[in-house]
């Protein structure tokens, strides 16, 4: 698919980061939430991996609002959806994610790679995203992102947990111009491929941003757990330092973020 939009005359997005991948927003008429995750901190063990989550929500599970579709990068990690998130779904009309979700959670949609369906205005277009190293999905699962496009809107990229700056390139060439991309970062690393990076960090976000062309790039997910292995201040620095810093756009947990496509 092509995106034919044209961004000299598009609407604000408004966003309210609640924490870690979850981001609440308004795009083409309708709300749309990312990974749900609401969970107190607390420490969680799948007898393979113990994550410790250090931060909760900036808002409550109740404050958040009806929901009209949720985008579920993968369901196998509590990072990305908790006990909590999984509570919440079956409150939301539409769920979105990987073929392998949809098996396993009664409700989910799952959309294969490249594979599009529309919602009210808006045409959702699955896109592959590696949670690792190539090979990743062995061990760490399928994992998937979004491109949504809309007349009148900015075209909007949702990475997951992607770790691949390749898969980023593939996606701009056949998705064409993204907008606005709504990256997941924090060079996440639970030691499972050694010092291997499982989501983006700070020098593979900045090029990631730099094949994203001028899109606006608001990173997220990479605070509020302890297996995220560089701040968010070290990203920041090094957009600033190779002349992207105003590429930036910096959420900030439980207040209002309005962009508009460039």
């Amino acid at each position: 698919m092509t995106n034919t939009l044209d961004p000299t005359d598009s609407a604000t997005v408004e966003f309210l980061h609640i924490g870690g991948p979850t981001v609440r927003f308004h795009y083409g008429n309708l709300t749309w939430l990312t990974d749900p995750t609401f969970d107190a901190p607390g420490t969680y063990s799948s007898g393979l991996v113990t994550l410790h989550k250090l931060t909760g929500p900036a808002i409550a599970v109740v404050e958040v609002g009806p929901v009209d579709v949720v985008l579920l990068s993968h369901d196998q990690h509590v990072d990305n959806l908790d006990h909590a998130g999984r509570e919440f779904l079956p409150t939301v009309d539409r769920v979105l994610s990987t073929p392998d979700a949809a098996e396993r959670i009664a409700g989910v949609e799952g959309l294969r790679n490249w594979e599009s369906l529309t919602i009210g205005e808006v045409t959702v277009t699955g896109v592959p995203a590696l949670h690792g190293p190539e090979g990743a999905e062995v061990l760490s699962g399928v994992v998937t992102g979004f491109v949504l496009q809309a007349a009148g809107w900015p075209t909007l990229y949702v990475s997951g947990d992607n770790a691949s700056v390749d898969l980023v390139e593939q996606i701009v060439a056949r998705m064409g111009r993204i907008d606005i991309a709504l990256l997941f970062v924090g060079a996440a690393n639970v030691e499972r491929y050694g010092d291997t990076d499982i989501t983006l960090n700070g020098r593979t976000a900045l090029r990631a941003a730099q094949i994203l062309g001028d899109a606006v790039i608001i990173p997220v997910h990479g605070e509020g757990w302890h297996h995220f292995s560089e701040t968010l201040d070290y990203l920041s620095r090094n957009f600033e330092l190779a002349g992207h810093g105003d590429q930036l756009a910096m959420p900030t947990a439980g207040e209002l973020l309005q962009v508009k496509g460039r």
